[in-house]
């Protein structure tokens, strides 16, 4: 039982925590989207991350006192502000489906961070299951770019680099720091660098029960749980691997959105997300036979 135990804790839990995170993500993004219709970029951040700062300090309690947390908390929430401001401003100027694509293009820039930050290399595995996500990931949105990047895919793109390096930098932070303590102070920097930032553009605020709902679920369950299970979950897994899982949010968002009767999946589409699923299996599936052949003493 306990090898089990171990296997779970340090295997199989990461990977469902990550997969849990990345259907919440999916699921949110409409939600965004329609929230964008009552309010600007930074008041709906402001409102968002302040929520969840929040309710990230209440399940942080006494953890707050770790200077770890703050430390490493400063800079992923700098990070985390600019992926999100990127993404939110982009998402209110192009489709949810370009958005889709550009935001997913992160599990193409992580093995760079990692290579700019620790010098370190993915594996060849790794590598493959990325290039099939990308694949699927185009397939999937079915976007086109014909006549270059317009204004709001190019904030996107900015935002999947920026992500990168949170992703990149959120496992070496979540080894030194309790996650949710870590995670309270990025919400904390994020709604307070939004807040800064609302004069910097028209404030417009439409308060509806559609975008209080909003704020809600996307505060507390997308942004406090969600990214303290991403804390948790990273600590023990590697950031090309969590890349490659987060490429399934737009999986998840399209059979959401299928599910609920919004749209019909085409055929291109169902195949988009299955080539999604083999890559994220071929990464996790082929790192898996690597470690089980350095065991063994074999050769890679």
């Amino acid at each position: 039982m306990k090898p089990a135990r171990e296997a779970w804790s340090t295997r199989w839990g990461p990977d469902a925590a990550l997969l849990f995170i990345t259907a919440v993500w999916g699921a949110t993004f409409v939600t965004v989207k329609r929230a964008l219709e009552d309010a600007d970029t930074f008041t709906f951040l402001a409102l968002r991350f302040g929520l969840g700062a929040v309710a990230a300090a209440c399940l942080a309690g006494g953890a707050l006192r770790s200077r770890a947390a703050w430390r490493g908390g400063v800079v992923l929430g700098v990070l985390l502000f600019g992926g999100y401001a990127l993404q939110t401003w982009g998402l209110s100027l192009t489709t949810p489906s370009r958005s889709a694509f550009l935001t997913g293009l992160t599990v193409v820039f992580v093995p760079f961070a990692q290579l700019a930050i620790f010098r370190g290399r993915p594996g060849g595995w790794a590598l493959g299951g990325v290039v099939l996500a990308v694949v699927g990931l185009a397939l999937l949105t079915g976007v086109e770019f014909r006549s270059g990047l317009p204004a709001g895919d190019l904030l996107t793109l900015g935002c999947a680099v920026v992500y990168a390096f949170h992703i990149a930098l959120t496992g070496k932070y979540a080894r030194q720091a309790p996650p949710t303590a870590l995670v309270t102070v990025q919400l904390i920097v994020t709604a307070g660098l939004a807040a800064v930032c609302m004069p910097l553009g028209p404030m417009r605020l439409h308060s509806t029960a559609g975008f209080w709902g909003a704020v809600v679920v996307t505060g507390v369950v997308a942004s406090a749980v969600a990214i303290s299970l991403q804390a948790w979950a990273q600590a023990k897994a590697s950031p090309v691997r969590a890349a490659l899982i987060f490429s399934l949010e737009p999986v998840f968002a399209a059979g959401l959105s299928a599910g609920l009767g919004q749209e019909r999946l085409s055929g291109r589409e169902v195949m988009g997300g299955a080539v999604i699923i083999l890559g994220v299996v071929v990464g996790e599936v082929g790192a898996a036979w690597q470690r089980a052949d350095r065991g063994s003493g074999g050769s890679e």
